[in-house]
């Protein structure tokens, strides 16, 4: 049981000196009943909140102190029945570093150091130096300097010197020391190299070197003899040190004399020391000595006598003392080059005169004399100090015992001269070799070391002892009587002094009596004995009064002692106060405070640092009570307030101090709502923190927390109770993901509740979904794909936006691994629906589907599954062989492919096959379906090779054939011979001839002609062998006028075949011409030689004529470069093409007769282009379908297609089978543009190359979805992105890039990320404005993303947006910003303007120039030209057949006006003559005389020289069938130097008539010239005509309205356009200049090749023909109108008025057949319905003149779907003489395009059917 009196155990607190950055505790420990309160006070104001300070029950800890902590602190230890308090000062100080330097040193002996100590922090500070740990003494060579004595200088170093030197810094018990090494080498100089003794002769140079090394580095000097080598003419010295301290002297003599002969000495010298060598060197000539001084020598030491002998040679050196040869004694020693050493010197024995006597000849010698004196140094007896004392008398002797006289003695007292007098104290008296040093009263100066030192002329020699004076303590400072202030410092004075220093002791007697007894003062912290004996009391108690004792010793003399009298006296304190109490917000309180000490006292009372008025403020009232020496005041409080929760002070002052009692009152009430806010919001939770920012003065003892639905009222609420006060923060769970919802929060206290929290609304995350998509579907598609079809979860399992699905797939099948592969796909709405590609053919495929939001992928539906449907079969079957059974049954077996390439349910085999003929061609293609595995094929060709090939089949078709297996079937009897003549040679003997069996089912071996005579009566005919090559055989011996019956056979190895036919002949005297060989047909490639034999017999000799069938006509073979007719009949075709084929006749004739035979050539050419087309594309391929063209007369037997990237020029080739129709590209980039062409292979060779067209496979570049957050998490350094924004187009997503950087700098930082879910920039900085640059690849391309983010602050607070400081050009940005909008408007006035002007001079050339001439260029692009970037747009050129060119306003159309309208032309006008032009052949002219209604055009476009042109639809006869490739056309711009008359020109000229006649303006002239190589040409074009049938059907009825408008515009259609580079053989399509599309097109800037039609508009009646712009035909006149077309003759439009009969001469029959044929198929046609007389007998005149008219005109043009016509004779002639250069060209006719072979020359009756052929979908009607 306590009792309620104050008791307090107190630890003083005492002066503290501490470092910065330590920690420290200021103790107080305090004991007591009730438990005292203890609070710190720093220079008397209450601690301030910081971390750094902890208040312990031991007392109070700073931890990292700092200067500003230091100060007085005051520790208040308080109960209710008292307080106490102590204080002490704490000075906080800069801790010490102290360095060192040098830090190393490496030198040499006898150097001088220099270390510096340099000391950081308090000045305040002692410097003391050592080495290898002990202290430094000062000395001779060591002394210490500066201020703080920071500095140690080594003079003269030596080897003792070496070691470790340290430096201390002392300041109040805290050091710091830094060390240096130095090591001392010895730095005596050394010779390391130097030079030897020699001889020389006068007048012969010499080099002495001498190097020598020493620590500092040494000079070297010279000497001859012992005199200074001095530096003139004669010597020359030098000297250097090198980087080592090696130090190199030479001495050269250049011109030696005698006098330069003797001993050279080098000495190196330095601070350390000396060396030095020496050598003779003898220069040759008579000898003699130098003068010796004489020399002076110190007793007892070594000295050196040199004999200076010059010139050589000599014979030996002596030395003589007193006529004795030395040596003599062990002291003496004489060396080879002459010089005497004297060791350990004696006065009486060594000292004289010595005699060098030098032999130089026998029995001759020269002497030399030198005197020797020897001096004596002296010698100091020793002697010794003793001790003394002050006031005694000191005599101190120093004695010389030995040494020359005169001796000089000296006396010195601590390393300074004694001056001797009063000033010193010091007598000194001097006799010859003694002197005595007198000191008549001892003192404590006179302490110290005493030398004597004695010198005369041989040394100097000293002797040291020490003096010490010893003196009694003496008082310097008395105690005296003092008064001290309770708890102030005291000291109590005391000093003394002596020698040795006297000890001083404290005693203390209590009490203010006479004191008792003394007791030793016992030194605590608190008490202490300063240095000069002062007593320091820190803390003044009130039991430290009574008496002090002083008492001094130091063992000389007696003690000394004094004593005194201490008073305390006490401050006012107060004695008792609450520490802290409490009172209710609202009540009245009372607060009491007792006092004491010296009287009288006043009380003071303040709240915080405010003192308290209580007649100013009301609520305050202080009352003060006296009790005995205490004085009791109370102040009151009335009410209390949230305002008075502060300290409160009483404090007492009287005379002698100041006391304080401190009162924390504290108010408490209900405490303030906490603040709420949300640090983080998940899916189903979030992490709530508060901050309590006053809780009433009283300890929180819980919270609640309060939430629901924002929908709801807080009704509806759910609760969160009793959340322990410790916790700041509390996690809600079992949240619904992305709803709202609204919080609030109260705190509890003792007092009661606080008010509720602002409240928060927080939207929770969205949480991946809880449930799978619903109703998931699947349906096959093709053999690769299924559809996946299904419905988003449901509402309440989505668990936020569903933002898209994951569909995952794998194959069920055997041997699939069973992994998942994932498609992800954007979510567009309820129900989804997505097709999965690229699987395996007719394989099961499990399928589950899962949706994602921004929270993740949700669960996955159950797996369904689906087959995909069957495919054709990727492989052939296997192991297929053939067997031939008989010679027309052969055996094919196969095995079947394998399981996995089936794709489907094997449904059976295809055998396919066709037989392979000699000539090349190939049979018709036939197969065979069958489920075996095994086929018999029978009813073959006998003897004939085939090409057999297998295929398996399923429900989806055919697979992949195998290889071609070739087989040839076994020879059988031979068919008959083809045909069978027989003519008579003369009249005894016939001539046969046959044709091989169109069936020689093997090998011909032999012939066997046979012959008999129906009346003869010979039962058997004869026989005739012939050998297989030889087709005929003369019979002789037989009876003229007799017939006979003849017939032949072949023979295989299978025996004799059938017979031919039976001819009859009869031999005569007289035959009429007969031709053996046969007619028919005769197939060949194009560019090769073909032979048409025509061998004739008849007597006379048979003339051969050839001709060639043209129509009705024929035209005689001439012998040319090209064909050649031989002696035997046999007609020589050379490099055949196209042209070519046809009939031939050869004619045999003589007197008697003639006979004919017909040979129709057919010439194979490559086969026409085909037409290609895209069927379908998916992401990873591409599907074509094409129509082959003509074959060329031999079939197809496969098709090249080529493919390539489309900005590349890497093509691919891929082989596909004559019998395919489409193909699919497989395993193609997705996303991109691809160039495909196709070309087609026959027997002759690669046909021409489709167009090239282009597609792209589906897919597009990866795109950032707008509804996806970019970021998903921001701190202070990182940054988390969401990857998953990226939508990857149909083509996965490849590479991912990152770019980002402070927001003002310049440096990106890259990174590459590999995830596609999230990633995160780490090492931001903090609170930082960040840029960011995102691109995701795949192969269609690239998409870009940019943001901004910034993150945030250290404590999570986001930072501003960056704003541009408004500054003083604010002013200026006010005006900018008003007069910006009228600026801006001014210059859109100024640019629409502008504009408006472009337009018009647009739509002005608009005029001249179609929408489609301009987009040729763009989508005529070369084919080797790379396309830089991907496609931006729709490909145009496949859907742009043709170029329309509008060529209004160009240079042969007169301009009116403004309005650029065509001058109205009349027929009158129009039919007057004019001057001799060009005629322009690539014209398609339209008039109402040749075209009615709906009549077919007239195309002119393809005419050759030398050729009529008919129409499109017209007939089209076998004769011109292989007529496509005939010639191809070089276009190019001649220049103006250039020679026209080698050059075919193509001629442009529109005319305008008016009413004045015909204005005639200059025209565009460009040449055409064959190509040379026309196949190689003709293999790279690309055409841009790739409509379709429709597509033209469409063009045809848009161009007729046009003309049916009237529109007076001529026009020229563009149907074909190549450019050549001369360079590579290349064509390429279009031109890039849309500036001027005549000129740009017609005349491109390389050689090139050109194909176009032109005409006027087309005039419906005669009467709007008046009033039309119309071409002008060249020829008007009389020869002119000759040289027309035969359709143009027959209209009177092209007449002149009054001409009614034909003014052209008669024409030839053959030409006359052509006319008739040609009025023949107009009235076919139902062209004219009536004709007048002057035209039909125009139609019936001939056609003389177009040969010449093609010899000045030409059409650079390609092969184009027109007949055309061969010229007549009189064509080729004129043609001939007008182009010299080339005279074959006139005889070229122009090629059909897809004519087909036809082996009858009668075309008519299919004139009807093919009207509307092949030929009307080829020409873009105008």
């Amino acid at each position: 049981l306590f009792s309620h009196t104050f008791t307090l155990l107190l630890i003083p607190l005492s002066f503290l000196l501490f470092g910065i950055c330590h920690s420290i505790e200021l103790p107080c420990i305090a004991g007591g009943y009730p438990s005292p309160t203890v609070r710190w006070l720093k220079d008397g104001r209450p601690l301030p909140s910081d971390a750094r300070w902890t208040r312990r029950l031991t007392g109070l800890t700073i931890s990292d102190l700092r200067q500003e902590d230091s100060g007085s602190y005051a520790c208040e230890v308080t109960n209710s029945f008292g307080s106490k308090e102590v204080s002490g000062q704490l000075h906080v100080i800069d801790p010490l570093r102290v360095t060192l330097s040098p830090k190393n040193l490496k030198t040499g002996i006898s150097s001088t150091l220099f270390f510096t100590c340099t000391v950081e922090g308090s000045p305040e500070y002692t410097i003391t130096w050592y080495r290898n740990t002990e202290p430094i003494v000062p000395d001779e060579h060591i002394s210490i300097q500066g201020q703080h004595n920071d500095t140690l200088q080594i003079t003269a170093a030596q080897k003792l010197h070496s070691g470790a030197y340290q430096c201390f810094a002392s300041r109040k018990g805290h050091t710091a020391q830094d060390f240096s090494i130095i090591l001392l080498e010895d730095g005596t100089p050394r010779i390391v190299s130097s030079f030897s003794e020699r001889v020389v002769n006068p007048g012969e140079p010499f080099s002495l070197m001498c190097a020598a090394k020493g620590a500092p580095p040494p000079s070297i000097t010279w000497t001859l003899d012992d005199e200074p080598v001095i530096r003139d003419s004669t010597y020359k010295t030098s000297q250097y040190t090198l980087s080592d301290g090696l130090t190199v002297s030479h001495v050269n003599v250049s011109s030696p004399l005698i006098p330069d002969g003797g001993v050279y000495r080098c000495v190196a010298r330095n601070s350390a020391g000396s060396a030095e060598y020496q050598a003779r060197i003898n220069v040759r000539g008579p000898p003699r000595i130098r003068p010796m001084r004489d020399i002076t020598a110190v007793a007892g030491r070594n000295t050196y006598i040199t004999c200076r002998v010059i010139g050589y040679p000599y014979y030996s050196i002596k030395w003589l003392k007193d006529g004795m040869q030395l040596p003599d004694n062990h002291r003496q020693v004489v060396f080879e080059n002459g010089t005497l050493r004297l060791t350990d010197v004696q006065k009486g024995a060594d000292e004289g005169t010595y005699l060098c006597s030098v032999l130089i000849q026998p029995q001759v010698s020269i002497n030399q004399t030198v005197h020797v004196t020897v001096k004596v140094p002296p010698l100091i007896q020793p002697f010794d100090i003793p001790s003394t004392s002050v006031g005694k008398l000191m005599y101190i002797a120093c004695v010389v015992s030995s040494g020359d006289m005169p001796i000089r003695i000296t006396w010195h007292k601590d390393g300074q001269l004694i001056v001797p007098g009063s000033a010193s104290g010091v007598a000194i008296e001097t006799k010859e070799f003694m002197s005595s040093l007198q000191i008549s009263n001892v003192t404590l100066k006179h302490n110290g070391n005493y030398t004597c030192i004695a010198s005369n002329a041989a040394a100097t020699v000293s002797w040291e002892r020490q003096l010490i004076v010893t003196v009694p303590p003496r008082f310097v400072v008395q105690p005296n009587n003092q008064d001290c202030i309770y708890g102030k410092a005291g000291v109590l004075n005391c000093s003394v002094e002596g020698y040795p220093p006297p000890k001083v002791m404290w005693k203390h007697a209590k009490g203010v009596g006479n004191p008792q007894q003394y007791h030793p003062v016992p030194l605590t912290g608190r008490i202490q004995i300063m240095s000069n004996g002062s007593l320091l009391i820190r803390h003044v108690l009130e039991d430290d009064r009574g008496y002090y004792l002083c008492q001094a010793s130091n063992g000389v003399g007696s003690d000394i002692s004094k004593s005194m009298i201490l008073t305390v006296k006490i401050p006012a304190m107060i004695t008792s106060h609450p520490n802290t109490t409490m009172a209710r917000k609202g009540q009245i309180k009372e607060l009491n405070c007792t006092a004491r000490g010296e009287q009288p006292i006043i009380i003071r009372w303040e709240r915080g640092d405010t003192v308290i008025d209580a007649e100013r403020n009301p609520r305050y009232s202080i009352s003060i009570n006296k009790k005995g020496d205490e004085v009791i005041s109370t102040l009151k409080l009335n009410p209390a307030e949230r305002g008075d929760s502060v300290f409160f002070s009483c404090h007492a002052i009287n005379s002698y101090g100041e006391g304080r009692g401190l009162i924390q009152l504290t108010v408490q009430e209900p405490p303030d709502p906490p603040e709420l806010e949300v640090r983080e919001v998940k899916d189903r939770s979030m992490n709530l923190r508060w901050i309590q920012r006053f809780d009433g003065n009283s300890i929180i003892t819980s919270y609640d927390i309060e939430y629901k639905n924002k929908s709801d009222t807080w009704d509806h609420m759910y609760t969160t109770r009793n959340i322990s006060p410790t916790n700041n923060q509390a996690n809600i769970v079992e949240l619904h993901p992305a709803c709202v919802y609204s919080i609030r929060m109260y705190s509890y206290n003792k007092i009661g509740r606080s008010l509720p929290s602002k409240e928060l609304t927080i939207s929770t995350e969205e949480a991946p979904p809880d449930g799978p998509p619903m109703d998931v579907i699947l349906q096959p598609m093709t053999s690769q794909s299924i559809r996946v079809t299904w419905r988003a979860p449901k509402k309440e399992l989505q668990n936020g936006v569903i933002r898209g699905y994951q569909i995952g797939y794998r194959e069920n099948g055997p041997g699939s691994n069973g992994q998942y592969s994932i498609v992800e796909m954007k979510a567009t709405g309820d129900s989804e629906v997505y097709t999965l590609d690229n699987l395996k053919k007719f394989a099961q495929y499990g399928v589950v589907v899962q949706a994602f939001n921004r929270a993740g992928t949700g669960p996955s539906s159950t797996e369904i599954n689906a087959t995909t449907l069957e495919d054709v079969p990727s492989e052939p079957p296997q192991n297929v062989r053939a067997i031939s059974v008989t010679s027309d049954e052969a055996v094919i077996t196969w095995a079947e492919p394998p399981r996995l390439t089936l794709h489907g349910v094997l449904k059976g085999y295809r055998v396919v096959f066709w037989s392979l003929f000699p000539d090349g061609e190939w049979g018709e293609m036939q197969n065979i379906t069958t489920t075996r595995e095994q086929v018999e094929l029978r009813g073959l060709e006998k003897f004939t090779n085939y090409s057999v090939q297998v295929l398996a089949y399923t429900q989806a078709g055919d697979g992949v054939r195998s290889n071609v297996l070739y087989i040839q079937t076994r020879e059988d009897l031979p068919g008959p011979p083809a045909g069978i003549k027989a003519v008579p040679s003369s009249s005894t003997s016939v001539v046969v001839s046959w044709l091989p069996p169109l069936k020689p089912n093997g090998i011909i071996r032999k012939y066997t002609i046979y012959c008999s005579s129906p009346g003869s009566g010979q039962p058997a005919p004869s026989e005739y062998e012939a050998n297989p090559e030889m087709l005929f055989y003369r019979i002789t011996h037989l009876t003229r006028g007799k017939q006979y019956l003849i017939w032949a056979a072949a023979v295989t190895t299978a025996g004799r075949g059938n017979i031919s036919a039976k001819v009859t002949v009869e031999p005569a005297g007289k035959v009429p011409a007969k031709i053996l060989s046969f007619g028919g047909t005769v197939t060949t490639p194009w560019m090769k030689e073909v032979r048409l034999p025509c061998s004739s017999v008849g007597e006379p000799t048979p003339t051969i004529k050839w001709t060639k069938d043209s129509e009705d006509s024929a035209i005689p073979v001439t012998a040319d470069s090209q064909r050649q007719i031989l002696s035997n009949g046999t007609l020589v075709l050379r490099l055949v093409k196209a042209e070519d084929s046809g009939y031939y006749t050869c004619t045999a004739t003589n007197t008697l007769g003639f006979d004919t035979i017909i040979v129709n050539l057919v010439v194979q050419v490559p086969p026409d282009q085909p037409r290609l087309t895209v069927s379908t594309t998916s992401t990873s391929s591409i599907t074509l379908a094409w129509i082959p063209g003509d074959n060329g007369g031999s079939s197809i037997r496969g098709f090249v297609l080529q493919y390539s990237v489309d900005n590349t020029e890497e093509w691919r080739d891929v082989f596909i089978s004559s019998s395919e129709r489409s193909f699919r590209l497989d395993n193609l980039r997705c996303g991109t543009w691809y160039k495909v062409k196709l070309a087609a292979k026959n027997s002759v060779g690669s046909g021409r190359i489709s167009e090239i067209i282009e597609a792209k496979t589906h897919g597009r570049e990866p795109v950032f979805n707008k509804d996806q957050p970019l970021l998903t998490h921001i701190n202070s350094t990182h940054a988390g992105l969401n990857l998953q924004g990226w939508t990857s187009g149909g083509c996965p997503i490849t590479d991912l890039m990152l770019d980002f950087r402070p927001k003002g700098t310049w440096a990106w930082q890259s990174l590459k990320a590999n995830s596609t879910n999230q990633l995160f920039l780490s090492e931001l900085r903090e609170a930082t404005w960040y840029e960011l640059k995102m691109k995701a690849c795949n192969s269609a391309g690239c998409g870009n993303q940019t943001s901004q983010f910034a993150t945030t602050d250290y404590d999570g607070s986001t930072i501003p947006p960056i704003k541009s400081a408004r500054g003083e050009g604010d002013d200026v940005k006010k005006l900018f910003s008003i007069g910006s909008p009228v600026i801006l408007v001014t210059l859109g006035v100024a640019l629409l303007f502008i504009i408006r002007k472009k337009r018009k001079e647009k739509s002005d050339k608009l005029k001249k120039y179609s929408l489609a001439e301009m987009l040729i260029s763009k989508n005529n692009r070369s084919i080797d030209t790379p396309v830089k970037g991907p496609p931006q747009g729709p490909r145009l050129h496949i859907d742009i057949p043709r170029v329309q060119l509008l060529i209004e306003d160009k240079e042969g159309i007169k301009q009116i006006g403004e309005d650029k309208a065509a001058v109205p032309v009349t027929d009158t006008e129009f039919s007057q003559s004019v001057n001799p032009q060009n005629f322009c052949t690539g014209v398609s002219l339209h008039h109402q005389a040749l075209i009615q209604n709906s009549g077919p055009l007239i195309d002119m476009s393809d005419i050759r020289p030398g050729t009529n042109p008919v129409s499109r639809k017209s007939i089209k006869s076998a004769h011109s069938s292989r007529n496509r490739y005939s010639s191809q056309w070089t276009l190019s711009r001649p220049s103006q130097s250039q020679s026209t008359a080698s050059a075919r020109t193509l001629t442009s000229d529109w005319r305008t008539m008016g009413s004045h006649g015909i204005t005639a303006t200059e025209s565009d002239s460009y040449s055409a010239s064959l190509s040379q190589d026309t196949d190689k040409g003709r293999n790279s074009m690309v055409s841009t005509e790739s409509a379709s049938s429709t597509y033209e059907e469409l063009a045809r009825a848009y161009e007729h309205a046009k003309l049916e408008e009237h529109l007076q515009h001529a026009k020229f259609t563009i149907t074909e356009c190549f450019i050549s580079d001369s360079s590579s053989d290349q064509m390429t399509t279009g031109t890039n200049d849309p500036a001027d599309s005549m000129t740009s097109l017609s005349t491109p800037s390389e050689p090139g090749i050109c194909r176009f039609t032109a005409s006027p508009p087309k005039p419906q009646d005669y009467d709007r023909g008046k009033n039309v712009a119309v071409p002008i035909p060249h020829r008007a006149n009389k020869s002119e109108f000759c040289n027309l077309p035969l359709y143009m003759k027959t209209d009177p439009f092209f007449r002149k008025q009054g001409e009614l009969h034909d003014p052209c001469p008669a024409v030839p029959p053959r030409e006359a057949s052509i006319r008739s044929l040609t009025q023949r198929a107009y009235h076919t046609q139902g062209r004219h319905k009536t004709l007048d007389p002057a035209k039909q007998q125009a139609q019936t005149l001939g056609h003389s003149g177009l040969g010449s008219l093609g010899a000045s005109s030409g059409t650079a043009t390609l092969p184009q779907r027109t007949l055309t016509m061969p010229s007549s004779n009189n064509a080729a002639t004129a043609s001939t003489s007008s182009t010299s250069s080339n005279p074959t060209n006139s005889n070229k006719v122009g090629g059909s395009r897809d004519s087909l072979l036809e082996s009858s020359s009668s075309a008519l009756g299919r004139l009807q059917k093919q009207s509307v052929g092949a030929y009307s979908k080829s020409y873009t009607l105008v």
